[in-house]
């Protein structure tokens, strides 16, 4: 599912790029759908993220990056 979650990431990206709103539209679907499928098998942090609609960070988790920027959650400011 994961290999599925960073197809549809790429794409969602590469649409927000191009600025279409079809693609857009499917593929937040899309994501929407896997969180749904995968809650309890995901990663918690990548549920975090897909929760959140943090994409960037969520395709970066998926790339295995590990200095992946803290943002504002909850209303808290992060920590760098």
């Amino acid at each position: 599912m994961e290999t599925q979650i960073k197809d549809s990431l790429m794409l969602l990206l590469a649409g927000i790029k191009q600025a279409d709103g079809k693609v857009i539209a499917e593929e937040m679907a899309r994501l929407d759908n896997f969180l749904a499928q995968g809650r309890g098998v995901l990663h918690p942090q990548l549920v975090h993220f897909l929760e959140r609609r943090s994409y960037a960070k969520a395709l970066m988790f998926l790339g295995g990056e590990s200095d992946i920027p803290v943002g504002i959650c909850g209303g808290r400011a992060g920590k760098a």
